[in-house]
């Protein structure tokens, strides 16, 4: 899925007020219209995934790089906020930093040899990986429940205030996703953003030229890594349960479905994949039961073959369209 999309600087950034004020003004609007109340349930899970996408899209849109067990990293920060907090009464926050440490030791362990590898055998080393950590949440009843899961996880507060509920939950993820995305605008566009984007036109012409092509490698794994564990330590507070399904191959696929769908070559497409596809799942594909993969799969073919920049590239493609009928009405004029 290569291609010049991620030489291009990102266009919608100066949006990013607008976006903040629209996410602080849904629970408002949505107490006023009935219809939409329970949809702020619904975008608490569209915030945690689009943590989870956006670190996908650093990783495959803009480094290039090819990944199968992104839910791994979710479920690690998931499990291990989920133990701790659980078993041992131990600070929530603290659990998520520790997740996020932990998932950083993980993903460079992994990283370090599996990013020597390219294309198909870098995706089957990640699709390995992810088929090893699901055994691992399955296997250890002890530890984390197994296929039963782990029940009566903690939520989770700020300074002593509960964030009891789903309203103070939406603006803390929300909150944090606006975060990420500033921190990821900044990445991209710092030099290490240009190493990355080097390293998807070609790695060999990267290397040529000076760029550190496995350490810029390793670093985008490890950061995308620790940003899924965030997401996962959110959904684990917020569900207050968790088990090895909501971490497995199919929700890795799911979270590549986001970004191709929204436009893996955009953060912002990340968020508006992940924002479409929870509203999917959640809302609206359980009228199609058990042909919801058949559903998926249909959005990703028709997606890759008539719009390969996702949802966000719908603007340009709307512009190229329109200058050609414009340039194209102008030689009619000419030519009467």
């Amino acid at each position: 899925m290569a291609g010049n999309h991620t030489l291009k600087r990102d266009k919608m950034t100066p949006r990013l007020g607008g976006f903040a004020l629209g996410i602080f003004l849904f629970p408002l609007l949505a107490q006023q219209i009935d219809f939409l109340e329970h949809y702020v349930d619904v975008m608490v899970f569209a915030g945690i995934y689009s943590l989870a996408a956006l670190g996908l899209c650093l990783l495959m849109g803009y480094a290039g790089q090819i990944s199968l067990g992104h839910a791994s990293f979710f479920g690690l920060g998931a499990y291990i906020s989920g133990v701790i907090t659980t078993k041992y009464g131990i600070n929530p926050w603290l659990c998520v930093f520790l997740g996020m440490l932990v998932s950083a030791v993980v993903a460079f362990a992994i990283g370090a040899p599996s990013l020597r590898l390219r294309g198909h055998y870098l995706a089957m080393a990640t699709l390995a990986f992810c088929i090893i950590v699901t055994i691992i949440f399955n296997e250890n009843v002890a530890i984390t429940g197994g296929p039963d899961g782990l029940a009566f996880i903690p939520g989770i507060g700020i300074f002593g205030y509960a964030l009891d509920s789903v309203t103070k939950y939406y603006y803390l993820v929300w909150s944090i996703v606006l975060l990420v995305l500033l921190l990821c605008l900044n990445v991209i566009r710092s030099r290490v953003g240009r190493a990355l984007r080097s390293i998807h036109s070609s790695e060999s012409a990267a290397g040529a030229v000076g760029v550190n092509v496995a350490k810029y490698k390793i670093y985008v794994f490890v950061l995308s890594a620790v940003i899924a564990s965030v997401a996962g330590s959110l959904y684990a507070h917020y569900l207050n349960f968790i088990n090895p399904s909501s971490f497995d191959l199919f929700v890795s696929i799911k979270l590549l479905i986001m970004i191709v769908l929204g436009g893996m070559y955009s953060l912002w497409g990340g968020i508006v994949g992940a924002v479409l596809i929870t509203f999917l799942s959640y809302e609206w594909l359980h009228y199609f039961e058990d042909a919801e993969v058949m559903v998926y799969g249909a959005i990703v073919l028709v997606i890759i073959i008539f719009l390969p920049g996702g949802l966000v590239s719908l603007p340009d493609k709307a512009k190229v369209l329109w200058a050609r009928e414009d340039g194209g009405r102008r030689v009619h004029k000419v030519g009467q």
